[in-house]
Protein backbone atom coordinates (compact mmCIF):
# COMPACT_ATOMS: atom_id res chain seq x y z
CA UNK A 1 0.00 0.00 0.00
CA UNK A 2 1.34 3.41 -0.86
CA UNK A 3 1.93 6.35 1.41
CA UNK A 4 -0.94 8.10 -0.37
CA UNK A 5 -3.26 5.32 0.82
CA UNK A 6 -2.12 5.95 4.39
CA UNK A 7 -2.80 9.66 3.93
CA UNK A 8 -6.22 8.87 2.45
CA UNK A 9 -7.02 6.69 5.48
CA UNK A 10 -5.99 9.50 7.84
CA UNK A 11 -8.09 12.02 5.90
CA UNK A 12 -11.13 9.74 5.95
CA UNK A 13 -10.60 9.01 9.66
CA UNK A 14 -10.40 12.74 10.36
CA UNK A 15 -13.72 13.41 8.61
CA UNK A 16 -15.35 10.49 10.41
CA UNK A 17 -14.01 11.45 13.84
CA UNK A 18 -15.14 15.06 13.36
CA UNK A 19 -18.67 13.80 12.72
CA UNK A 20 -18.85 10.74 14.98
CA UNK A 21 -15.88 10.87 17.35
CA UNK A 22 -13.50 8.06 18.19
CA UNK A 23 -16.38 5.64 18.62
CA UNK A 24 -17.36 6.25 14.99
CA UNK A 25 -14.05 5.03 13.59
CA UNK A 26 -14.65 1.72 11.81
CA UNK A 27 -11.98 0.05 9.68
CA UNK A 28 -14.44 -1.48 7.21
CA UNK A 29 -16.25 1.82 6.65
CA UNK A 30 -12.95 3.68 6.24
CA UNK A 31 -11.73 1.07 3.75
CA UNK A 32 -14.90 1.48 1.68
CA UNK A 33 -14.57 5.28 1.74
CA UNK A 34 -10.92 5.10 0.65
CA UNK A 35 -11.54 2.30 -1.86
CA UNK A 36 -9.26 -0.32 -0.33
CA UNK A 37 -9.64 -3.57 1.59
CA UNK A 38 -10.04 -3.42 5.38
CA UNK A 39 -6.84 -5.49 5.71
CA UNK A 40 -4.99 -2.62 4.07
CA UNK A 41 -6.12 -0.28 6.84
CA UNK A 42 -4.73 -2.74 9.40
CA UNK A 43 -1.43 -2.73 7.52
CA UNK A 44 -0.82 0.89 8.57
CA UNK A 45 -2.85 0.94 11.77
CA UNK A 46 -2.83 -2.43 13.57
CA UNK A 47 -5.56 -1.33 15.99
CA UNK A 48 -8.28 1.25 16.36
CA UNK A 49 -6.19 2.83 19.15
CA UNK A 50 -3.26 3.19 16.73
CA UNK A 51 -5.51 4.84 14.16
CA UNK A 52 -7.17 7.10 16.72
CA UNK A 53 -3.83 8.24 18.12
CA UNK A 54 -2.40 8.83 14.63
CA UNK A 55 -5.35 10.88 13.45
CA UNK A 56 -5.46 12.94 16.67
CA UNK A 57 -1.69 13.52 16.50
CA UNK A 58 -1.89 14.61 12.87
CA UNK A 59 -4.80 16.90 13.79
CA UNK A 60 -2.91 18.71 16.55
CA UNK A 61 0.26 18.90 14.44
CA UNK A 62 -1.71 20.46 11.56
CA UNK A 63 -3.43 22.80 14.01
CA UNK A 64 -0.11 23.88 15.55
CA UNK A 65 1.35 24.56 12.11
CA UNK A 66 -1.75 26.49 11.08
CA UNK A 67 -1.69 28.61 14.23
CA UNK A 68 1.98 29.45 13.77
CA UNK A 69 1.37 30.33 10.11
CA UNK A 70 -1.57 32.54 11.10
CA UNK A 71 0.62 34.36 13.62
CA UNK A 72 3.46 34.77 11.11
CA UNK A 73 1.07 36.19 8.50
CA UNK A 74 -0.66 38.60 10.89
CA UNK A 75 0.58 42.19 11.03
CA UNK A 76 0.33 42.00 14.84
CA UNK A 77 -0.51 39.39 17.47
CA UNK A 78 -3.92 40.90 18.25
CA UNK A 79 -5.00 40.18 14.67
CA UNK A 80 -4.02 36.53 15.11
CA UNK A 81 -6.13 36.40 18.29
CA UNK A 82 -9.09 37.85 16.38
CA UNK A 83 -8.68 35.16 13.71
CA UNK A 84 -8.37 32.27 16.19
CA UNK A 85 -12.11 31.46 16.38
CA UNK A 86 -12.09 30.88 12.61
CA UNK A 87 -9.95 27.78 13.15
CA UNK A 88 -12.92 26.17 14.94
CA UNK A 89 -15.55 27.66 12.63
CA UNK A 90 -14.11 25.78 9.65
CA UNK A 91 -15.24 22.44 11.04
CA UNK A 92 -18.81 23.72 11.38
CA UNK A 93 -18.66 24.98 7.79
CA UNK A 94 -17.70 21.45 6.71
CA UNK A 95 -20.99 19.57 7.09
CA UNK A 96 -21.53 20.72 10.68
CA UNK A 97 -18.50 18.84 11.97
CA UNK A 98 -16.60 19.54 15.18
CA UNK A 99 -13.01 19.93 16.16
CA UNK A 100 -11.79 16.34 16.15
CA UNK A 101 -9.97 16.55 19.49
CA UNK A 102 -12.86 18.38 21.16
CA UNK A 103 -15.18 15.59 20.05
CA UNK A 104 -12.76 12.95 21.30
CA UNK A 105 -12.32 14.82 24.60
CA UNK A 106 -16.05 14.33 25.20
CA UNK A 107 -15.42 10.57 24.89
CA UNK A 108 -12.39 10.74 27.18
CA UNK A 109 -13.34 7.93 29.58
CA UNK A 110 -13.67 5.50 26.67
CA UNK A 111 -10.43 6.42 24.88
CA UNK A 112 -7.30 4.24 24.90
CA UNK A 113 -4.34 5.89 26.66
CA UNK A 114 -2.42 6.76 23.44
CA UNK A 115 -5.47 8.61 22.09
CA UNK A 116 -6.00 10.42 25.41
CA UNK A 117 -2.39 11.64 25.24
CA UNK A 118 -2.88 13.14 21.75
CA UNK A 119 -6.21 14.74 22.71
CA UNK A 120 -4.55 16.36 25.74
CA UNK A 121 -1.70 17.56 23.55
CA UNK A 122 -4.20 19.29 21.23
CA UNK A 123 -5.56 21.28 24.18
CA UNK A 124 -2.03 22.01 25.42
CA UNK A 125 -0.93 23.25 21.97
CA UNK A 126 -3.93 25.60 21.72
CA UNK A 127 -3.56 26.93 25.26
CA UNK A 128 0.20 27.47 24.83
CA UNK A 129 -0.32 29.33 21.54
CA UNK A 130 -3.10 31.47 22.97
CA UNK A 131 -1.05 32.23 26.08
CA UNK A 132 1.95 33.26 24.00
CA UNK A 133 -0.13 35.45 21.70
CA UNK A 134 -2.11 37.04 24.55
CA UNK A 135 1.19 38.11 26.12
CA UNK A 136 2.68 39.25 22.81
CA UNK A 137 -0.40 41.34 22.05
CA UNK A 138 -0.25 42.85 25.57
CA UNK A 139 -3.83 41.71 26.20
CA UNK A 140 -2.80 40.20 29.54
CA UNK A 141 0.22 40.23 31.81
CA UNK A 142 2.29 37.09 31.35
CA UNK A 143 1.12 35.54 34.64
CA UNK A 144 -2.52 35.96 33.55
CA UNK A 145 -2.09 34.65 30.03
CA UNK A 146 -2.44 30.91 30.67
CA UNK A 147 -5.70 31.08 32.69
CA UNK A 148 -7.12 33.46 30.07
CA UNK A 149 -5.96 31.13 27.28
CA UNK A 150 -7.72 28.18 28.94
CA UNK A 151 -10.91 30.23 29.25
CA UNK A 152 -10.77 31.22 25.58
CA UNK A 153 -10.10 27.66 24.45
CA UNK A 154 -12.96 26.30 26.56
CA UNK A 155 -15.37 29.05 25.50
CA UNK A 156 -14.69 28.56 21.80
CA UNK A 157 -15.06 24.78 22.12
CA UNK A 158 -18.35 25.34 23.94
CA UNK A 159 -19.57 27.72 21.25
CA UNK A 160 -18.76 25.13 18.60
CA UNK A 161 -20.62 22.45 20.53
CA UNK A 162 -23.72 24.62 20.97
CA UNK A 163 -23.76 25.62 17.30
CA UNK A 164 -23.29 22.02 16.15
CA UNK A 165 -26.12 20.77 18.34
CA UNK A 166 -28.45 23.18 16.55
CA UNK A 167 -26.84 22.99 13.09
CA UNK A 168 -26.63 26.78 13.30
CA UNK A 169 -23.32 28.41 12.48
CA UNK A 170 -24.85 31.83 13.14
CA UNK A 171 -25.12 30.80 16.80
CA UNK A 172 -21.36 30.21 16.82
CA UNK A 173 -20.78 33.66 15.35
CA UNK A 174 -23.12 35.26 17.89
CA UNK A 175 -21.34 33.55 20.78
CA UNK A 176 -17.93 34.64 19.51
CA UNK A 177 -19.27 38.20 19.21
CA UNK A 178 -20.52 37.99 22.80
CA UNK A 179 -17.07 36.83 23.96
CA UNK A 180 -15.59 39.88 22.26
CA UNK A 181 -18.20 42.19 23.79
CA UNK A 182 -17.51 40.73 27.25
CA UNK A 183 -13.75 41.21 26.78
CA UNK A 184 -12.75 37.53 26.78
CA UNK A 185 -11.54 37.85 23.18
CA UNK A 186 -10.05 41.04 21.74
CA UNK A 187 -12.57 43.02 19.68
Amino acid sequence: MSLSSKEAILAAAKRTAQAHGYSGLNFRDLAVEVGIKAASVYHHFPSKADLGAAVAKRYWEDTAAGLEAMLAESPNPANALRQYPETFRWALENDNRMCLCSFMAAEYDDLPEPVKKEVQTFADVNVAWLSKVLSAAAVTRSEESEPRARAIFAAIGGAQLMARSRSDISLYDALIDSYRAAGLLPA
